[in-house]
């Protein structure tokens, strides 16, 4: 039987897909398994494996069989025609870019990277300075690259690789309106914080032991299938693997269980998002995650707007009293309320609390757009941080390490996703109002700490739409309107300010 441009296409993706899995296990083993001897090696291996990604895409082939796949308009159902775009969009980036410059950006990204990690420890920018520009001027020439090709400007064919859909001219209004809020918000949350009395930490120590139990029994309980998934240790805790092989790490400290327990429910909403994709469509374009935005939503939805209500927190503490002993006072709802949502300035995103966490993202995404349009130089970042943040936040940073060193991804290249961090907070609150509106007892589930109503909500709304919507479309399936901040100020009002 002769097949079809469109089912050499689906087999070639499939393919691709398969290299790219490959990938993504030996990038999970290189953080929680692999020794430091291997990373030489692992380096080799991971070039090969996205240069033979990169050729699956790019051959003439491609273009062709997508030509004639169009031309034949033989994809009436939804999901091929989806599928079909998707096909196109990727096919239209990787050709985008000239093999030597993608090279080019590897290398320098590789260099950069290495001289950071010194110069984070330095605290010393100066010592990194020469590598990033060398990676911003290649950012730039992609950027610029890709733009005629996307039919997009040069930031916003940068932002298309993380969140299609969704440009600056659509995130700057967004944060302007969310500054106007934390201006007025913030000092009054900080004065209600003052009044109320101070939250009591939990006296360890916790067994490592005992949280890494802990923590798989809540992923259990969350709905996660250790069939398909596994809990592993890393300096960072992330969620990677495959679809049918998920990887959480976490990490541990004896002093404090909260880290650990926050991070592994955080991953554990990016794990079922992962688990629940449209098992009909793998490893097709069309099956995948509908972005970072939407991916950052499932996490932030779990760990944010479920696992630290005080729902949630009423069925938590007594459970993580039996677990570890100690005072019961200390593991009342309303001190662990207090006390896993305490709103405070600070120098670093990753520790940022959910009221102040969208100030780091937005410095970041003003930044990143003058580096790229070439309106700030690389030798006035360290300056233009410290602006940016006191202007923000009121607050500024001692030394770059807090500053613009504290962030690994523009040394490594990454530019244009972290607008989608505070996307992602945004949908994660209007995603949990429509979900508190059609899921029965939902606030009485958090209670008995059941979470799979909503889980199951969101299988049903969000992880098995895979990526046929795109961004606001998704939104609007599941709550009825597309992307509408309002709904996450409204949660910042109710949690902090009522």
């Amino acid at each position: 039987m002769t097949s079809t441009a469109y089912d050499r296409l689906a087999a070639r993706f499939a393919r691709l897909a398969t290299v790219q899995e490959a990938s993504a296990v030996l990038g999970w083993d290189a953080a929680a398994m692999m020794p430091p001897g291997g990373a030489a090696a692992r380096g080799d291996q991971l070039a090969v494996l996205a240069g033979l990604a990169h050729g699956l895409l790019t051959e003439s082939q491609v273009g062709d069989d997508l030509a004639e796949a169009e031309a034949a308009g033989e994809n009436p159902d939804a999901w091929r025609a989806a599928n079909l775009r998707l096909m196109r969009h990727a096919y239209t980036r990787a050709t985008a870019l000239p093999p030597s410059l993608v090279e080019a950006q590897a290398r320098a990204n590789s260099a950069c990277e290495k001289v950071w990690r010194k110069a984070r420890r330095a605290a010393d920018f100066a010592m990194v300075r020469p590598y990033l520009e060398t990676v911003v001027a290649l950012v730039r020439e992609a950027a610029e690259a890709l733009a005629p090709a996307l039919g997009l400007s040069p930031y916003d064919a940068l932002m298309d690789g993380f969140q299609r859909g969704i440009g600056a001219a659509d995130v700057a209004p967004i944060f302007r309106d969310y500054e106007a809020f934390l201006r007025l918000a913030l000092p009054e949350t900080e004065r209600r914080e003052a009044r109320a009395p101070e939250p009591l930490r939990p006296q360890g120590p916790f067994p490592v032991e005992r949280q890494e139990a802990l923590c798989r029994w809540l992923t259990e309980r969350a709905g996660l299938d250790f069939a398909h998934a596994r809990l592993d240790r890393s300096a960072h805790p992330f969620c990677g693997g495959i679809p049918a092989d998920i990887r959480i790490t976490t990490r541990y400290d004896e002093a404090d269980f909260s880290q650990s327990l926050m991070a592994v429910l955080h991953e554990t909403g990016h794990a079922l998002y992962e688990r629940g994709l449209p098992v009909a469509y793998a490893r097709q374009p069309v099956g995948e995650a509908d972005g970072m935005a939407a991916h950052e939503s499932q996490s932030l939805i779990v760990e944010m707007q479920a696992c630290r209500s005080d729902a949630y927190l009423s069925w938590l503490g007594p459970v993580l009293r039996q677990r570890f002993g100690g005072d019961p006072a200390r593991y009342a709802a309303g001190n662990l309320g207090r006390l896993w949502r305490r709103v405070a300035r600070g120098f670093i995103r990753v520790d940022a609390d959910e009221m102040t966490y969208p100030a780091h993202v937005i410095l970041r995404f003003r930044l990143e757009q003058a580096l790229v349009g070439g309106e700030l130089a690389v030798a006035d970042l360290p300056g233009a941080w410290n602006d940016g943040l006191q202007a923000l936040l009121g607050i500024v940073p001692p030394d770059d390490a807090l500053g613009c060193l504290q962030d690994i991804h523009w040394y490594d290249g990454g530019f244009g996703y972290f607008p989608s961090y505070t996307l992602g907070a945004m949908a994660a609150a209007q995603l949990m109002a429509a979900a508190r509106r059609e899921v029965p007892d939902l606030g009485a589930a958090l209670r008995r700490g059941e979470l799979a109503p909503l889980t199951g909500w969101l299988g049903a709304k969000v992880h098995a739409m895979g990526s046929l919507l795109g961004f606001n479309e998704l939104m609007r399936h599941a709550t009825g309107k597309p992307l509408d901040p309002a709904d996450f100020t409204a949660h910042l009002r109710a949690r902090y300010l009522s």
